[in-house]
């Protein structure tokens, strides 16, 4: 399972971060994503890490303005969100890549577990 969490209201400008905790003792051998919904549009890619953390991409438009992290100690990912603007506002979901020791992946199918999501709310 993944638990999402973090999210809130911050004025633009603000900063957030999220976090994503996994369960079980084999999500650090995955690369993680984290993906976001504004309503009425699709879920779209935002970042991803690889499973050892040495490797990391992001989507142009949040790249840098946003980390991913990840502590496998911990089981848990992390998205350091800086200098937030309001088009930054929708659900954000963490999910898990479906290969293990895969590489980093873009696209929704190339991920088999979702978190619930987090509401990240943006005002002008």
């Amino acid at each position: 399972q993944l638990q999402a969490s973090g999210g809130g209201l911050v004025q633009a400008g603000g900063s957030l971060r999220l976090s994503c905790a996994a369960s079980g003792r084999a999500r650090s051998m995955y690369a993680m994503g984290w993906f976001r919904q504004a309503p009425g549009k699709e879920r779209d890619f935002v970042a991803a890490i690889s499973w050892s953390g040495y490797y990391t991409y992001y989507a142009e438009s949040v790249k840098s303005r946003f980390t991913i992290s990840r502590d496998n100690a911990k089981n848990t990912v992390y998205l350091q969100m800086n200098s937030l603007k309001p088009e930054d506002t929708a659900v954000y979901y963490c999910a898990k890549g479906a290969d293990r020791r895969g590489p980093i992946e873009t696209s929704r199918q190339k991920y088999d577990y979702w978190g619930q999501g987090t509401l990240v709310t943006v005002s002008s």
